[in-house]
């Protein structure tokens, strides 16, 4: 395929760059990042999401989607529809498509908390007849969903518990197949991703619902994956030249990885950008909470968990004979 298809010739076979020596940089840059990201997604401190756009699986309530077609949705009216009858609570009402979409229609999002005694179907009824009076008899309600308080309770409950278990099994996987040392810095690059993609739905405000939560396990299992290719490489490195600094081993390996890395998460981006773009409303934020995932990963794998093992050293094993292989002379070679 190589000899055919020159896109191929981009990716150098082989390359030298000194990735150890720009760790502290990368390191602060990581600690900033984190920080903030925590921040954005905790503040303010109020539950159950603190600065997360919860969606209703999480704060419980009614969600409509209105498709008002070729008419542009008035948000004004809708709100005041919706906010004016019945004591409902938390009226939000968003817009999310124009006629700049493919479709050339025009979208809704509304979100509310139902009156008291007032069960989620008739609620749900109230709200439509609402909505019609206030938009237009054709206008089409695309999406409807009750979620009650103790059920979002026990999903939010849930979800944060599957990301504690998820890291938990991938701690323990690292530590029984390499050193301690491996197992920090790939739970410290877990932690790394997990928030960072916290952050993102902190700062874009993309709705943070159950398939969010997917979307965060996506990207653990991705970067458990990427970092377990990179430690691999490592430990062999670390048995076969057992005289050559640990810096220089550690470049080595992600070097001789560079490329497979390269490959693979580009092949996912594609894949996820087009989900993104096709995949529609309900699919567009876990595509792009995948796709600042698995650039995470990337970067994480080789500036947060491989730099801790060169902070915290490992085990080289015994002295090296006099027929210790020479290291590999890397250079910028592409392919042919």
């Amino acid at each position: 395929m190589s000899n055919w298809w020159p896109l191929i010739k981009i990716v150098p076979i082989q390359t030298n760059f000194k990735f150890v020596k720009y760790a502290k940089p990368m390191a602060v840059l990581s600690i900033i990042a984190v920080i903030g990201s925590l921040y954005l997604a905790l503040t303010p401190f109020s539950p159950p999401c603190g600065g997360l756009n919860c969606g209703v699986d999480f704060t419980g309530g009614v969600l409509i989607e209105v498709d008002t077609g070729q008419t542009p949705v008035d948000l004004a009216a809708a709100r005041e529809a919706l906010s004016d009858t019945q004591g409902r609570q938390d009226v939000q009402v968003q817009n999310y498509g124009t006629s700049s979409d493919p479709s050339g229609r025009y979208h809704a999002m509304v979100r509310f908390q139902p009156p008291q005694g007032v069960a989620g179907p008739v609620a749900v009824d109230q709200a439509e007849a609402a909505l019609q009076a206030a938009l237009g008899e054709n206008i089409q309600f695309t999406r409807q969903e009750v979620v009650g308080p103790k059920v979002s309770g026990e999903l939010f409950v849930g979800g944060i518990v599957a990301l504690l278990v998820a890291i938990g099994l991938m701690m323990l996987y690292i530590w029984f197949r390499f050193e301690w040392q491996f197992g920090l810095g790939a739970v410290v690059g877990l932690f790394h991703d997990v928030i960072l993609v916290f952050g993102l739905f902190a700062v874009t405000k993309m709705e943070f619902t159950l398939t969010a939560v997917a979307a965060v396990l996506t990207v653990i299992g991705y970067s458990m994956n990427d970092t377990v290719v990179v430690f691999d490489r490592l430990r062999e490195n670390l048995r076969k030249y057992k005289r050559m600094p640990l810096r220089d081993v550690i470049d080595l390996s992600i070097n001789e990885t560079l490329s497979r890395t390269i490959i693979t998460g580009v092949t996912a981006l594609m894949a996820l950008t087009a989900l993104a773009l096709l995949g529609g409303e309900t699919l567009f934020g876990f595509s792009v909470a995948l796709i600042f995932g698995i650039i995470f990963g990337t970067y994480s794998s080789i500036y947060v968990g491989v730099p801790i093992i060169l902070l915290w050293g490992v085990k080289r094993g015994a002295a090296a004979d006099d027929d210790e292989p020479e290291p590999v002379k890397l250079g910028m070679a592409s392919r042919p």
